[in-house]
């Protein structure tokens, strides 16, 4: 059993992911939460105890960290005793936060991938620039890593993976389709990090096509999808995470990520787009005062954090999968609805950032009770599906299926806790 947990990161994903652990402290042990702003950390510690939602009695404390700094973060690993540590922080500090964690032993579980901070869409396969280039000293070290532990990627990927495993001889294409339906009453928002989120559309749009790279500008290529719950949206093809470990790791010759937009927040990324304040590149105003268009963006947006409140609507996030089985055409959906209502109500967060925290800490849950502790960096589809996604389903995000049989929610039995090695991935 790994205990004690460090989430580094105290942003709505942060949030989520305090209460989550919090509500299953009598396996996660003590909960940390650091912020470079450390009254960030406090007012999600003062948020748990509003809710009531730590488990049982238990140490629930904030910190002030800079994250950059691994020899400090290393420290606190140490000084807390975290056996492991979700990494919920800026995509900037994956790379500090995994030596750190390489330095003391401690697991390593993150939502997103990394991104240097003066670079914009890196040349493909994403996870080669930076995180796997690492995998050695993973290995070495026998330190669990699992990347990409959110709700796209993380969910999507194991959705993925129990497709090949359950549903199909042959997979031909796989389409992850993230469609918000939610509205959050505000005129311009983002959902999480506007800086961040900005960054995944500015550069080429990656998509995995016939077995290569495809590249094509933001809002270039839209399809409309007919989705349970949510209805008739139109999704635009888009660069993510996740089609850059399922191209490798599943063998699958088209992968492709879809995300929904409504027309005011294309018409308003266009015009910050062409007149250049979405650049990661610093300018000099007529003053003298040097700053980052894209920076200055972020600060004037609302906080994603802000939008819970009122939040009305849902999300529908899943895996529509073509191929073969038994030599006859197949397709299924696997899919999640998520409420931001409920989010809400249950940790004071919108369905964003609960999709994307609820997930990362079933995955701590996983390594804490052995099967998922694989000593080794790994991406989500690396791992059994079946284990994650019966959690998922208790947590709050279940999992349903609609294929020719209909429309049904999926069931799982939850893991034994007791020490299991990685379920390698078959071959195609």
């Amino acid at each position: 059993m790994k205990k004690n947990v460090l989430i580094v990161g105290a942003g709505g994903v942060g949030h989520v992911v305090a209460h989550k652990c919090a509500q299953n402290n009598d396996v996660l042990g003590d909960i940390h939460i650091a912020s470079r702003t450390r009254a960030k950390a406090e007012a999600i510690v003062d948020s748990v105890h509003a809710k009531g939602s730590l488990k049982t009695g238990g140490r629930l404390l904030a910190h002030g960290l800079d994250a950059l700094d691994v020899e400090r973060t290393a420290a606190l690993i140490r000084e807390t005793k975290s056996a492991i540590v979700i990494n919920v922080g800026s995509a900037f500090l994956n790379m500090s936060v995994l030596s750190a964690c390489l330095a003391t032993g401690a697991a390593y579980i993150d939502t997103a991938i990394h991104e240097d901070p003066l670079k914009i869409c890196e040349t493909p396969p994403w996870y080669g620039n930076y995180e796997w280039k690492r995998q050695a000293e993973c290995a070495s070290a026998g330190v669990t890593a699992i990347l990409g532990a959110g709700f796209d990627p993380g969910v999507v990927n194991a959705y993925a993976r129990l497709a090949q495993d359950d549903y199909f001889d042959k997979i031909d294409s796989i389409d992850i389709v993230d469609i918000n339906a939610g509205d959050h009453g505000r005129y311009f928002a983002t959902n999480f990090d506007p800086e961040i989120n900005f960054r995944e559309f500015t550069g080429q749009v990656w998509s995995w096509q016939k077995g290569r790279w495809t590249s094509n500008k933001m809002f270039e290529v839209g399809k409309e999808w007919d989705l349970p719950v949510v209805g008739k949206r139109t999704a635009y093809l888009t660069g993510h995470d996740e089609i850059h470990s399922l191209s490798k790791n599943l063998d699958v010759p088209d992968v492709r990520f879809w995300m929904g937009f409504g027309e005011r927040y294309i018409t308003v990324f266009n015009v910050l787009k062409n007149l250049g304040l979405l650049s990661e590149q610093p300018v000099r105003t007529a003053e003298g005062q040097e700053v980052i268009p894209l920076k200055v963006v972020k600060a004037v947006l609302p906080d994603p954090s802000s939008l819970a409140p009122g939040y009305a609507g849902k999300t529908c996030i899943g895996d529509v999968v073509k191929g073969v089985k038994d030599g006859k055409a197949r397709e299924v959906f696997i899919y999640n609805v998520a409420d931001h209502a409920e989010a809400f109500a249950e940790v004071g967060s919108q369905a964003i950032s609960y999709t994307a925290g609820v997930p990362a800490v079933a995955a701590a849950l996983l390594v804490a009770t052995g099967a998922w502790d694989v000593r080794k960096m790994v991406n989500v589809e690396e791992l059994a599906p079946k284990p994650f996604l019966a959690l998922l389903d208790r947590m709050g995000l279940p999992t349903r299926i609609k294929d020719a049989e209909g429309d049904r929610p999926l069931r799982f039995a939850e893991p034994a806790r007791e020490t299991a090695q990685a379920d390698p991935v078959p071959a195609a």
